[in-house]
């Protein structure tokens, strides 16, 4: 009994110590799908539940470990989606997962069998891409601060959809969704080096227009696929 007590400590502390461990939590993932307009906003928190189950399998698909000064490009996302859900990935395959979930959505559609889970799993990792610190290396202010970050909004957030701004995107390919990709990982990158200059968390409001950009980039791409 003392030894399996002793592994499920040790089990607990790998996956605490691990930057796949978090995201932004329940209420601000389920938030972003419902701004968004997604009649499944209930399943966007689905990605971090299976982790609980599948660790190894899901654990890369939720962050990408940036060095500082790097440019986030097209190339990269597409490099990336070959490695979606592949283990041994320590530097994370986020972009390339939101194009392969997207792909398998389609993919399954057309076939004419229920496709939904895939496009959910799309819609969680597109909330991740606006949280700063999945975004970043997994040094030691992301280590400290990551889950205060994830949590920044979350007790108050389906109180105050409104603060979630949608913007016009428009995807008609695959390439507009990795420039959109882009785009927004290199201005969550950015922030999330800037908070670490200035050694605090997000504002409200700088965590809000962070969410608006993942919002906003869900619903075009539920437009994209037909929703």
């Amino acid at each position: 009994m003392r030894r399996l007590m002793t592994i499920a400590i040790l089990m607990f502390l790998v996956v605490a110590q691990s930057p796949e461990a978090w995201a932004w939590h329940d209420e601000t993932h389920v938030a972003i799908a419902r701004v968004a307009g997604y009649r499944k906003w209930f399943n966007a928190t689905g990605a971090d539940m299976i982790k609980v189950k599948a660790h190894g399998i899901e654990k890369a698909n939720h962050f990408v470990n940036n060095s500082r000064g790097r440019v986030v490009s097209a190339e990269m996302v597409m490099r990336q989606v070959g490695a979606y859900n592949q283990t041994g990935d320590p530097n994370g395959h986020l972009y390339g997962a939101i194009v392969a979930a997207i792909r398998d959505y389609l993919r399954v559609k057309k076939t004419g069998k229920y496709g939904e889970y895939h496009l959910a799993f799309a819609a969680h990792y597109i909330g991740d891409l606006s949280q700063p610190l999945h975004n970043t290396a997994y040094n030691d202010f992301n280590r400290e601060h990551h889950s205060a970050m994830d949590g920044i909004v979350n007790d108050e957030v389906l109180g105050n959809l409104n603060h979630i701004r949608i913007y016009d995107i428009v995807i008609a390919s695959e390439q507009d969704l990795t420039r959109e990709i882009v785009r927004i990982a290199n201005l969550s990158m950015i922030l999330g080096y800037r908070l670490q200059d200035e050694k605090r968390l997000l504002t409200r409001q700088e965590a809000y227009t962070q969410l608006s950009h993942s919002a906003s980039l869900f619903r075009a791409v539920l437009r994209y696929v037909g929703q």
